[in-house]
């Protein structure tokens, strides 16, 4: 098969717990690169906060927010900004449920309350570096959200409209986090964007993710790779399955396609 596009999730993916990465996840995007496959990150990530990670692995192209926003080599090929009247229902129901929420711009993390304990955990799990408090004259350029503080059960409280529904976050000190994806605006949604953009037929394209924010991602690709340490959910939308995270699964993955040695 000739592969021309990699789609790399963060988070579980390339980052283990401690925010490291294999030497090995480094090593298979150098040889990626050198056969001209083309890599993008692919992450729940506001993309502001992942530009030190992209410059260290040597990457210029992203789909960030869950597919809000997307960049191919400085080019925006999607910017999908959420509806200001849904943000404004999500803040009530919040409120009235004592939930705290992220609202992520293209520059900026907004916290509903920044000293909050499960703010200040969540801003250290991730290493947020760009954040500030919510003010409501930000909502008509929020690209994605995070709430916290919840469990499942009340997580079809924020299944407002039919367009939305929320995604545990498969991270180690988030564990009552959940994305809010967009039926319309997510990962594999910006995949398809990406594809047809560049030309690249699906068969063409692999992926690797570990959360059921990927799940799009993963069945908009030829080759799908969940990782070890995924969501057990996530098994049934990946072709394939790999070792986790700290086993070097993305190298792993690409060397069962030839891609790598």
């Amino acid at each position: 098969m000739n592969y021309s596009i990699l789609f790399l999730d963060i988070d579980g993916t390339i980052l283990k717990p401690d925010h490291t990465y294999t030497a090995s996840t480094k090593e298979a995007i150098i040889q990626l690169q050198e056969k001209g496959i083309e890599v993008f990150l692919a992450t729940g990530r506001p993309i502001h906060e992942i530009r030190e990670l992209a410059g260290e692995l040597g990457v210029d192209s992203f789909i960030g927010y869950n597919g809000a926003l997307a960049i191919y080599q400085n080019e925006t090929i999607i910017e999908e900004p959420m509806d200001k009247n849904t943000i404004e229902e999500f803040l009530k129901v919040a409120r009235r449920n004592h939930h705290e929420m992220v609202l992520y711009t293209d520059n900026t993390n907004y916290f509903t309350s920044p000293d909050a304990p499960e703010v200040r955990k969540f801003i250290e799990t991730f290493q947020m570096t760009y954040n500030d408090t919510f003010t409501p004259e930000i909502t008509n350029r929020v690209l994605g959200a995070t709430v916290m503080k919840l469990n499942i059960k009340q997580a079809e409280l924020y299944e407002i409209e039919t367009d939305i529904h929320l995604s545990h976050v498969n991270v180690e000190g988030a564990q009552n986090c959940y994305d809010v994806i967009r039926k319309t605006v997510n990962k594999g949604e910006a995949i398809n964007r990406v594809l047809k953009r560049l030309n690249i037929p699906k068969e063409n394209a692999i992926a690797f993710g570990d959360g059921m924010n990927d799940k799009e991602m993963l069945q908009a690709v030829g080759e799908g790779f969940a990782m070890g340490n995924a969501d057990p959910e996530l098994f049934a939308y990946a072709k394939n399955k790999t070792a986790t995270v700290e086993e070097s699964g993305i190298f792993n993955g690409l060397k069962s396609l030839g891609l790598v040695d």
